[in-house]
């Protein structure tokens, strides 16, 4: 089968930083569906494994947001029949989703939304699955609060983790979301996403949020490293910080201690990557926001489509997002 692979970490701008390749067709497991990918999403993780691939024996298939029709599943699979249109993230210790073909276990896929087409859908699962989790499972944001009105802030927040994350908070809670966005399409991007206010994380953030609502009790990082610091600044007492990137220098945690602030650091893979007894919530998130956005609650994330997926077009993907200037998800149609 058709996909592209990775086998020297190399910038993306060289010819072989990810090349196309036929590889074998998988064979499902008995816990897994089999899937005709026809949409696929990149996310940060991509350009991130490509660069620690080093020098590999053999190529390595990248990708980590599907959508596509079940051709066929295992023994044990249950809740889902050949044909059905599903969506999901998959598991970051097996081969990625960037091929014709790609197997995936059951429990972590949920059916895509019936509202969206192909690529809109691929947006979606990585990022709301993340949100999801960070939000309710580790932060806990829907548990009442010691303050009157509880705020989030959301740093960085036009990405895709943060363009899913505004619009669950909004559809699922009451909290007040401050947002921060730097360019003037960033900050309209999130207003529309529901923000209810926005601020520039290039100006001084302490002094916007004067006037604004108070305390913000939660904050999500997207780049922990540059905004670590002003977060325990500016988090209430007994308030919540959560990071989802790997930042490069360590973070100076006695920060956090006077206000008794706690740090929630979330990995999307970790139930796959465990097989927790609890790995079917994943099922059940994906399910849960297929159900927003068919009700019209909640949006595809989708900021750019790219021609058919390819070498040439991931690597153009792959671009984009080192630049740091997308906006919300890139995303491909598999059409071999």
């Amino acid at each position: 089968m058709k996909a592209v692979g990775v086998k020297q970490s190399l910038p993306i701008t060289e010819q072989e930083a990810l090349v196309d390749i036929d590889i074998p067709k998988p064979s499902v497991g008995e816990n897994e569906l089999l899937i005709k990918v026809t949409a696929v999403a990149v996310n940060p993780v991509d350009t991130k494994i490509r660069m620690r691939v080093g020098q590999a024996d053999d190529y390595k298939v990248l990708g980590w947001d599907a959508v596509g029709v079940v051709e066929s599943k295992g023994t044990q699979v249950s809740g889902f029949e050949i044909g059905d249109r599903v969506y999901y993230a998959g598991d970051i210790s097996k081969p990625g989703c960037n091929a014709e073909y790609h197997c995936v276990d059951y429990r972590i896929v949920g059916h895509a939304p019936q509202s969206l087409d192909d690529l809109a859908a691929a947006a979606l699962p990585l990022t709301s699955l993340t949100a999801w989790e960070l939000s309710f499972d580790r932060l806990q944001v829907n548990v009442p609060s010691v303050h009157k009105q509880r705020c989030v802030l959301i740093f960085g927040a036009a990405g895709g983790v943060g363009s899913i994350m505004i619009q669950l908070l909004k559809q699922l809670t009451d909290v007040t979301v401050i947002a921060t966005a730097s360019r003037d399409e960033t900050q309209a991007w999130v207003k529309q996403l529901g923000a209810d206010y926005v601020i520039n994380h290039h100006q001084d953030i302490k002094q916007q949020l004067e006037g604004l609502p108070q305390p913000t009790d939660i904050a999500l990082l997207t780049h922990s490293a540059d905004y670590f610091q002003t977060a325990t600044e500016v988090i209430a007492p007994q308030g919540r910080i959560g990071i989802i990137d790997d930042p490069e220098e360590a973070l100076d945690i006695r920060l956090m201690k006077q206000k008794s602030v706690s740090l929630h650091w979330e990995f999307m893979y970790t139930r796959s990557l465990f097989e927790t007894a609890d790995i079917s919530t994943q099922r059940d998130i994906l399910n849960q926001v297929a159900e927003l956005v068919n009700a019209g609650k909640i949006r595809s994330t989708e900021g750019t489509r790219l021609n058919a997926m390819s070498a040439a077009t991931l690597k153009e993907a792959h671009q984009l997002l080192e630049s740091g200037k997308a906006i919300g998800k890139i995303v491909l149609p598999v059409a071999y």
